[in-house]
C-alpha cells in the first residue's frame, strides 16, 4: 500500500471518530528493517528516533553505525550518518563532534563491535569524556556472523564457537564493559536498560533521552547499554529468548543506572558486583 493510500485511510478512520494512538516518527525511514523477528534492535531504533524527533534535533543529529547486525542502521534513520570501520565508531564520533560541536552525535554498536575489536576506542573515548552519546546493544553473542562467542557471552552459554558452553579456563571471563567504563572519570551518565516489555521500553527511552539531554548541556559522555535477546543466535523463539534473557542475562547484567551526574549510584558497588556475579548461565 502506497503512503498516500495509508494517509487517506488514516484520515478516513479519524473522520469516523477513531483516535490515533501511535504514529511512526518521521525520523525513521520507510525502509523495511532486516532484523530477525523478535530482535531488540528494531525497538531500540524506534525509541532513539522518537527521542531525536521529540527533541527537535533531526537536522542537527549525526549517527555512527558499526559493523555487525546494525551495520545498515543508516538506512533506517532519516538523519546524517557515517559508517565506521569495525570497532572504530567512538573514534569517528569524536572527530565528528569536535569538528561540529553543535551537532548531536551518537554511536550505535553491538557487543562484538564495541567490546571486542573496539574495546580500545570505547575505553579511551569514555576516559576522555567526549561529549557524545554511546548506545550499546548487548545480546551476548555475535549475531550477524553466525552466533559465535562474544566478549559478553556468559560462562556456560553455548554458541557456534563454544558448542559445549563458554569455559573460563579456555575462553576467559565475560567482559562487563558497562561497569568498567562507569569507573572512568570522563563518563557522566552510565545505565543499563532493556526493551523486552512495554515498561522496559519506556525506561530505556527515558534513559536515551537523558543521554541526549546531557550532550545538549555539554556534560561529557553518556553511555546507554540496552540488554537484548538474539533469538536466532540463541536458537529460540522470541518469547523463549526474552524469558531466557530475564532468567540468565539480567542476573549477570543488572538493569538500572550505574552512574548519574558523574557519580556512581550509591547502591551499586561495581567492584563487589564483579566478584559476586561471575556471569554464569543460571538455567
Amino acid at each position: 500500500m502506497a503512503n498516500t493510500d495509508i494517509e487517506a485511510r488514516k484520515q478516513e478512520l479519524l473522520n469516523q471518530g477513531y483516535t490515533e494512538v501511535y504514529t511512526k516518527t518521521k525520523v525513521l525511514t520507510d525502509a523495511v528493517m532486516h532484523y530477525c523477528p523478535g530482535c531488540g534492535h528494531g525497538t531500540t531504533h524506534r525509541i532513539v528516533a522518537e527521542v531525536i524527533d521529540e527533541m527537535g534535533i533531526q537536522d542537527k543529529t549525526v549517527g555512527v553505525s558499526p559493523v555487525g547486525c546494525s551495520v545498515l542502521a543508516y538506512n533506517y534513520f532519516d538523519v546524517d550518518f557515517q559508517e565506521a570501520a569495525h570497532g572504530r565508531a567512538p573514534a569517528l564520533a569524536t572527530a565528528i563532534k569536535r569538528l561540529n560541536p553543535d551537532t548531536f552525535v551518537f554511536t550505535y554498536q553491538g557487543d562484538g563491535d564495541l567490546a571486542a575489536i573496539g574495546t580500545a576506542e570505547t575505553i579511551h573515548a569514555c576516559n576522555r569524556g567526549e561529549n557524545i552519546t554511546m548506545i550499546f546493544v548487548n545480546n551476548g553473542i555475535y549475531g550477524m556472523t553466525g552466533g559465535q562467542m562474544a566478549p559478553t557471552t556468559l560462562v556456560g552459554m553455548k554458541s557456534a564457537t563454544t558448542p559445549y558452553g563458554r569455559r573460563v579456563d579456555l575462553n576467559g571471563y565475560p567482559l562487563r564493559i558497562t561497569e568498567l567504563i562507569s569507573t572512568l572519570p570522563g563518563t557522566y551518565y552510565v545505565t543499563r536498560q532493556s526493551v523486552q516489555t512495554p515498561a522496559a521500553v519506556r525506561k530505556a527511552k527515558a534513559a536515551i533521552r537523558q543521554a541526549f539531554e546531557n550532550q545538549k548541556l555539554k556534560k561529557g559522555l553518556s553511555f546507554v547499554e540496552i540488554l537484548s535477546n538474539c533469538n536466532s543466535g540463541w536458537k529460540m523463539t522470541p518469547v523463549q529468548a526474552n524469558k531466557w534473557m530475564e532468567d540468565n542475562m539480567m542476573p549477570n547484567y543488572p538493569i538500572g543506572d550505574i552512574k548519574v551526574d558523574g557519580k556512581l549510584v550509591d547502591n551499586v558497588d561495581v567492584a563487589r558486583l564483579a566478584v559476586d556475579h561471575p556471569l554464569t548461565v543460571m538455567q
